[in-house]
């Protein structure tokens, strides 16, 4: 069986601590604990802070820096939700895409204590799960996804 596919794109004034590589199998592990099958795929951007600033202005009207935005691509479930594109003829479901801010995730890993390396697993993680539909608005949905986090962070980091 083959994996689902991550593709992985890095702004080229931007030089990591880790490749490529590193990167895709961090969101291939999300997938694998969340069951997520072969006939998927996700985006994975890693940018500047300027970038995503404007993204979340644009999409969330918040016109600040933040660290991992996630533009989910699963279909709504509500009874009025009514597709506004068909699947490819391939039956690939696209997840989405998570957007990273390099520069915010080197600020968090200093102001954290903790590597660059082990930040952006946790923003790849996260950014992935919102993918997957979690979220952490209300209390106990935000204990579920730190849970879910805690628990593939463990796993990333035992590799």
């Amino acid at each position: 069986m083959t994996k689902p596919e991550i593709n992985v794109v890095i702004k080229r004034s931007i030089t990591l601590p880790v490749d490529k590589s590193w990167l895709e199998k961090v969101a291939l592990k999300v997938l694998a604990v969340e069951g997520i099958g072969s006939s998927t795929e996700m985006g994975l951007l890693i940018t500047d802070s300027k970038t995503v600033q404007r993204l979340n202005r644009i999409y969330r009207s918040e016109d600040e820096p933040t660290d991992v935005l996630s533009f989910q691509m699963a279909p709504d479930t509500s009874e009025n939700y009514e597709p506004s594109f068909v699947n490819a003829p391939d039956g690939i479901k696209h997840l989405g895409e998570v957007v990273i801010s390099y520069p915010q995730a080197m600020k968090q890993a200093k102001e954290r204590g903790h590597s660059v390396a082990r930040e952006l697993a946790l923003l790849i993680i996260h950014g992935t799960l919102h993918l997957l539909g979690y979220d952490h608005e209300l209390p106990d949905d935000a204990q579920m996804m730190r849970n879910e986090e805690n628990q593939i962070l463990s796993l990333v980091e035992a590799v």
